[in-house]
C-alpha cells in the first residue's frame, strides 16, 4: 500500500528536533560509502524484509530469504502474536540482522493486533476494540504523536528485553515517516536508542516539501541509507523484471529496498490479498538467476544495517 508524504510546514519540527535530541554530529565531507570504508563509487544495497513476526508464513519466508537468498536484514513487528517465533530464530542466529518494524496500524480485515504499551497510555492509537487503526490517515486523524512515541518506545524495549542486538528501525506502512509530527517522534526514537533509521530519498522528501529532514537528522548523528526504493513501487508490476530494472539503475551510495517476502500458505492467503506477490518476492530473491546476474553486472555489494549501526555508535557518545 502506497501512502504519500503529507506536505506540511516543517521549520518548527526541525527546531524542535534539534532542541529535543541534543547536539549535532560533526559534519563530514565524506560520503556514506566512504565512511563505511568503501570506494566513493561503490554501490551498496540493503535488502530488508519487512513484516517479520506478522504471521508464520512471514517468518518462514524471512528465514529462507536470510539463509538461502539475498535478503540481508529484516524488521520485526513486535505487536503481532508470531513475533516470538522469529525472535527465537534471531536469538539463535546472531549473525542475522534484525530491526524493529515500528507499527501503528492493523490493516487486515480479519487479523488484528494492538499496542505493546499499556492501552491507557496510548488510547488515541486504538479503535473501540483495542486494535490499532486500519489506515495511516486514521492514525493521524485520531492519534496523538506523543503517544506514538510511547508505543514505539515500548516496541523497541520489548525487542531489547529478548536480548536481541537490534540494528535499526523502520515504519510499518510509513506511519512514523509520512507526517512531520510523527516523524519527529521517529527521529526521537532513533536518537533515544542510538539506532539507524529508514529514510526516504532526498528527491522524495523534496517532492513533498520536507527536503531539509535528511540533513537535520544527519546533524543529530543519525545514520541512514542514501536512497530508498519507494516511489518506484507505484509502477510495481511483474516481480522479477521490476527488481532487475531497479538494480540496473542503482547509483553509487547505499540504497535500501524493502520486501514482504513470505511463504505462500493458506494462512497468508486468508490474511492478505497480496499473498501471491509476497510469495513471488521470496522466489525472486532466493531463486532468480536474473536478479543475481543484475547484481553482478552492477558490482553491487549487499550489506545489512549493522555497518550503519556500528558507524553511528562509533560517531556519537
Amino acid at each position: 500500500m502506497m501512502t504519500k508524504w503529507l506536505p506540511r510546514d516543517t521549520p518548527s519540527l526541525v527546531l524542535t528536533l534539534c532542541l529535543l535530541l541534543g547536539h549535532a554530529a560533526t559534519a563530514t565531507s565524506q560520503t556514506l560509502v566512504e565512511r563505511l570504508g568503501y570506494p566513493k563509487d561503490a554501490i551498496l544495497l540493503i535488502i530488508n524484509n519487512d513484516d517479520a513476526g506478522m504471521c508464520h508464513a512471514a517468518n518462514t519466508g524471512t528465514i529462507k530469504g536470510l539463509q538461502d537468498g539475498l535478503i540481508s536484514s529484516s524488521t520485526i513487528m513486535f505487536t503481532c502474536p508470531w513475533a516470538t517465533e522469529i525472535v527465537n530464530f534471531a536469538r539463535t542466529h546472531p549473525d542475522k540482522d534484525f530491526g524493529v518494524h515500528l507499527t501503528l496500524t492493523s490493516e487486515w480485515k480479519h487479523y488484528k493486533w494492538g499496542p505493546v504499551a499499556p492501552i491507557d497510555r496510548v488510547r488515541s492509537l486504538v479503535d473501540s476494540n483495542g486494535h490499532f487503526w486500519k489506515e495511516v490517515q486514521e492514525v493521524y486523524e485520531h492519534g496523538n504523536a506523543g503517544q506514538a512515541y510511547e508505543e514505539g518506545k515500548a516496541q523497541i524495549e520489548k525487542a531489547l528485553s529478548y536480548g536481541l542486538p537490534i540494528t535499526h528501525i523502520d515504519s510499518h506502512m510509513g506511519t512514523f515517516q509520512l507526517d512531520p509530527a510523527y516523524f519527529e517522534q521517529y527521529a526521537r526514537l532513533a536518537k533515544t536508542f542510538n539506532l539507524p533509521l529508514r529514510m526516504a530519498s532526498q528527491a522524495t522528501l523534496e517532492k513533498y516539501g520536507q527536503g531539509e529532514l535528511r540533513e537535520k537528522c544527519a546533524q543529530l548523528g543519525l545514520v541512514f541509507p542514501d536512497y530508498l526504493i519507494y516511489e518506484e513501487l507505484q509502477n510495481y508490476g511483474e516481480v522479477e523484471d521490476f527488481w532487475v530494472s531497479i538494480i540496473d539503475n542503482l547509483k553509487p551510495g547505499v540504497t535500501e529496498l524493502f520486501l514482504h517476502a513470505s511463504e505462500l500458505t493458506p494462512e497468508l492467503e486468508a490474511i492478505t490479498g497480496t499473498a501471491r506477490k509476497r510469495s513471488d518476492e521470496l522466489k525472486a530473491f532466493t531463486e532468480s538467476g536474473k536478479i543475481r546476474d543484475a547484481l553482478a553486472r552492477k558490482n553491487v555489494q549487499l550489506i545489512s544495517y549493522r555497518p550503519l549501526l556500528e558507524l553511528q555508535r562509533a560517531s556519537t557518545p
